[in-house]
């Protein structure tokens, strides 16, 4: 990597976090890119080297917290472990990376919609990685043998939806994405059980 690679990399990352501080401190709608260079220690200069405007700069820190919340669930698997313990601990991951970056799940549970057809774009992407995730960690050979198989796209949309706006209406209400984690394990067994 050239040094000057290192220094852009360097740069949109320090915007990328100056966001999710203005999002934690003042909402994703309050924010201008004015708070994202006074935060992030840069210029608007260095902003719009990186990002055509903070819409865009929205999508790149959504795109990338979610990536690697799935990458975090899909390491938390152990998929030698009964079923059931495999969604727990899906779900547990889940929820702490969601109380880990707060602001910014709720912010892009609720504020996406608003970008119009930039988010709805944004929206159906990530949903199709959240899609893949969960088929990818019921398609085992140890999940088949249990009675369980790979989840359908249809089915992992009702739970990834449904446990989506339970984090939210409950950071909401004032309370922690962990706060949910039985009803979350429950419901996402319910779903994901030996079909009888």
């Amino acid at each position: 990597m050239t040094m000057v690679t290192s220094v852009q990399t360097d740069f949109r990352r320090r915007l990328l976090d100056g966001l999710a501080a203005a999002i934690a401190d003042i909402g994703y709608r309050d924010t201008t890119v004015a708070d994202i260079v006074r935060l992030a220690r840069t210029s608007r200069r260095t902003f719009y080297e990186h990002f055509t405007s903070k819409e865009t700069c929205f999508v790149a820190l959504i795109t990338e917290t979610n990536d690697e919340m799935i990458r975090r669930i899909s390491a938390a698997v152990d998929p030698t472990a009964s079923w059931p313990t495999q969604v727990r601990q899906a779900v547990e991951e889940w929820l702490a990376c969601s109380d880990a970056q707060r602001a910014v799940t709720h912010s892009w549970i609720r504020d996406i919609p608003a970008l119009g057809v930039l988010g709805r774009d944004l929206q159906r992407d990530l949903m199709e990685k959240f899609i893949d995730m969960v088929q990818s960690l019921t398609d085992t050979e140890s999940l088949r043998a249990m009675g369980i198989g790979r989840v359908s796209r249809q089915m992992a949309i009702v739970l990834l939806g449904g446990l989506r706006e339970l984090i939210a209406s409950n950071v909401e209400d004032g309370g922690e994405a962990t706060d949910i984690t039985e009803t979350a394990v429950q419901a996402s067994i319910a779903l994901l059980g030996p079909r009888g």
